[in-house]
């Protein structure tokens, strides 16, 4: 396995537009191994943070069943607008994939969805913004993203959900994943998440 700090801007595969991928790196990662590593999950391509490759086909699809299985903990870091008037909670929100000619394909919350949970703790507040720790109980696309929504409060720079123009202030920090040896690995946070979270009482 090979866990990397992937980079904001980068997406994981290419899309129909084409432009960089992650994939046209993973030459560069094979490191001796007859196979090009793969990535084991996704992160969406404006996410910065943990992303775990699978050098080999057993090491991919044991990956792959942690993943499945809900047992590998991923933490998130977000700046979100505004903040949660309490200081932790659970987010329970079925999400559908909807997609219009006009404004393309976006997450929502509807009943009809794909069940999804996501724990929420705020860390630190300042300047009309909040800092939280998430943990997705469930993979959904653009969970994270939807469901801070949901609460009323957009990350900061997510301009499909409502959180402004600007970088997408969400950073996947860390990853502990039950192997032999036990994997915990921590990203650290991006330039542009830095004066945010430091107005929120983060310190670097």
């Amino acid at each position: 396995m090979l866990v990397i700090d992937k980079p904001a801007g980068l997406a994981v595969h290419a899309g129909p537009r084409g432009g960089p991928s992650l994939e046209d790196l993973l030459p560069t990662l094979q490191l001796g191994k007859k196979r090009v590593p793969q990535p084991a999950h996704r992160l969406d391509q404006d996410t910065a943070g943990c992303l775990v490759l699978g050098r080999t086909k057993p090491a991919l699809a044991m990956l792959g069943a942690l993943f499945a299985a809900g047992r590998a903990r991923k933490t998130y870091w977000a700046v979100v607008r505004g903040g949660p008037q309490g200081d932790a909670g659970l987010v329970q929100a079925p999400l559908l994939k909807v997609s219009t000619k006009a404004t393309g394909w976006r997450m929502v919350v509807d009943p009809q969805g794909q069940p999804a949970a996501t724990e929420w703790r705020v860390l630190g507040r300042g300047n009309g913004l909040a800092w939280l720790e998430l943990h997705p109980r469930t993979g959904r696309t653009h969970q994270i993203r939807v469901h801070c929504a949901h609460l009323g409060h957009p990350i900061l720079g997510d301009a499909r959900y409502g959180g402004g123009a600007g970088a997408l202030h969400l950073l996947a920090r860390s990853l502990a994943l039950p192997t032999e040896p036990a994997i915990n690995v921590t990203a650290a946070v991006p330039a542009h998440m830095r004066a945010a979270m430091a107005a929120c009482g983060w310190v670097a």
